[in-house]
């Protein structure tokens, strides 16, 4: 009776060191993909917020306009201009002019 007790123990015992040993692996692992995780989460930089408020969604809106009119005023007149020459100079002279356009539209930057 004393020897099947003590090898019933003996394979509890066991059994539980084989538990012990599979947690400490899981755990082993859950704490290489966590820090690999934040590895990766800190070289990635943070996403731009959105200022909440109702003079930045206006300043958003007025901004979208603007840039939709310059690509506009673009697709305008790129067809009308033969020479790539011609289109860029336009690009160019349409962004030059965009923020004399900006504030005396809207005002202030």
């Amino acid at each position: 009776m004393a020897k099947e007790r003590a090898r019933r123990r003996a394979e509890r015992e066991a059994a539980a060191a084989r538990d012990r040993d599979m947690r400490a692996r899981q755990r082993n692992r859950r704490e290489r993909v966590t820090r690999a995780k934040r590895a990766v989460a800190s070289a990635v930089p943070d996403a731009p917020r959105r200022t909440p408020g109702l003079l930045a969604a206006r300043r958003r809106r007025r901004l979208m306009a603007f840039v939709l009119g310059i690509i506009a005023i673009q697709v305008i007149l790129w067809p009308f201009l033969p020479s790539w020459g011609a289109r860029l100079l336009t690009l160019g002279l349409t962004l030059l002019a965009a923020p004399v356009v900006w504030v005396l539209s809207f005002g202030r930057v």
